[in-house]
């Protein structure tokens, strides 16, 4: 797998020249970290619209921090074809999207008195194995783990597992995408490389 967790380019490239100065980006689709806040997104317009109120502001900023995680990834895996370093950036904003979230699932939870589920309990354990075991595009499960019809509790604890997959995924990738660009540079870097071969070989 690329660095930038491509697994391919939305277009290809037009010579040896072009796919060494611009690497294969965009496949974002594919990654497991934007089908995973993809499947956080869903649930979340599922849960406001079931359990907040929907002209308040709390039910727009989960929307909308849900709706962050995936968009940046998104864009960062795009803008990774010129800069790594907005790469970098956008998918650092994404993780903190779905913290955001997540300390909104667990303010749910503790100003309802309803239990938060300790990361080591049989539930989040069964959904944590559930969402393991599924090898189909999760970005198509919107409803997977049955979040329009369980109680309020369920729904929370499920979605607070579902983000933190999320984000320990993002974190994976930043940490590679973090030595990606210690070891190769950015685009700046490659292009002054280019420059500087075909100014000796020319």
């Amino acid at each position: 797998m690329n660095a930038n967790y491509s697994d391919g380019p939305d277009r290809p490239a037009r010579s040896d020249n072009t796919r060494r100065l611009i690497p294969a980006h965009g496949g974002y689709r594919k990654l497991r970290s934007f089908q995973s806040a993809q499947l956080a997104y869903d649930g979340t317009v599922i849960f406001c619209g079931r359990f907040v109120e929907k002209k308040s502001r709390t039910h727009d900023q989960m929307v909308q921090a849900a709706r962050s995680g995936v968009q940046n990834i998104a864009e960062g895996s795009m803008a990774s074809a010129t800069s790594k370093k907005t790469e970098l950036k956008l998918t650092g904003v994404a993780r903190a999207s779905l913290e955001e979230l997540l300390l909104d699932y667990e303010d749910f939870l503790r100003q309802r008195g309803l239990r938060l589920w300790d990361k080591n309990s049989p539930e989040a354990l069964a959904v944590r194995g559930r969402y393991l075991s599924d090898k189909s595009d999760r970005s198509e499960a919107s409803d997977a783990y049955g979040l329009k019809t369980a109680s309020a509790e369920v729904a929370a604890n499920t979605l607070i597992c579902l983000v933190n997959q999320a984000s320990f995924l993002l974190g994976r990738q930043l940490q590679k995408l973090e030595q990606s660009f210690l070891s190769e540079g950015g685009f700046t870097e490659r292009l002054y490389r280019e420059r500087s071969q075909a100014r000796h070989t020319g």
